[in-house]
């Protein structure tokens, strides 16, 4: 079988990058020097690599993040937004996800919620986790278009087997009696087995009462509180603070 060939049925068994760093060893002098076991390991780590990094672009592409830029290794630890870096170290081991607890961002508008929890659902994605990121209120309105689809069971199971939702604008304002209804299902299906974020500027006594009291309140939040990373943050808004370094330019 001449190169060609080779470097054809490559393609053909979807190896497309074994195919063209075989092409490359073949045409430089240098790798003649290696053993056939160094070279072939070379090919398959590279091929290798590469589908692992296809799959984690497909994963932060298929989350929907609000801002796919943002990572763990840029947090802003400015001593004003009282932020504990330890805390921090300690999800970026993502094992809050492998034991199915949450975590939940409390902070006024522009303090930073949205992207905290980016940062994090990209480095879940990173582990080849499966994210997904959505504003309460457009699940709310998915949650009613899929119950007139008749649907409605489909989509909460399919919800249920993301090992990471991110629910940001949580509980901005008073719920329905569908909407608690909704979300009370949601929470049964992944508390204590998939992991959740919560973006919020509510403290608890707030959800309390945009879910109306009363026993549907007490089980939602009986579901979310007990099994979470609370972080609560400070300083003025991030949008004015980078607006403003922006203006310098």
């Amino acid at each position: 079988m001449d190169k060609s060939e080779l470097i054809e049925k490559l393609k053909k068994m979807r190896l497309p990058v074994i195919a063209e760093q075989y092409e490359l060893q073949s045409a430089s002098p240098e790798y003649s020097q290696l053993s056939f076991d160094e070279r072939f390991s070379e090919l398959i780590d590279m091929e290798y690599d590469s589908r692992v990094n296809h799959t984690i672009e497909r994963f932060i592409k298929n989350a929907h993040f609000y801002d796919s830029t943002a990572s763990m290794e840029s947090i802003n630890y400015n001593p004003d937004r009282k932020l504990d870096r330890s805390q921090m170290d300690e999800l970026s081991t993502n094992n809050y996800i492998n034991n199915g607890l949450n975590v939940i961002f409390v902070g006024a508008s522009g303090c930073g919620k949205t992207w905290l929890s980016n940062a994090l659902g990209i480095h879940a994605c990173r582990d080849r986790k499966t994210v997904l990121y959505i504003r309460l209120p457009e699940l709310f309105s998915k949650f009613e278009e899929m119950r007139i689809q008749g649907k409605y069971n489909e989509y909460l199971k399919k919800l249920g087997k993301y090992d990471l939702m991110i629910l940001d604008e949580f509980l901005l304002k008073s719920t329905s009696e569908s909407e608690r209804s909704d979300l009370l299902e949601l929470m049964e299906i992944r508390c204590n087995k998939k992991s959740t974020i919560f973006c919020s500027q509510y403290s608890f006594d707030g959800w309390h009462q945009l879910l109306n009291g009363g026993p549907i309140a007490d089980a939602i939040l009986d579901r979310i509180i007990n099994s979470s990373y609370l972080i609560t943050l400070h300083g003025k808004s991030l949008r004015e603070t980078y607006s403003k370094l922006k203006d310098k330019k």
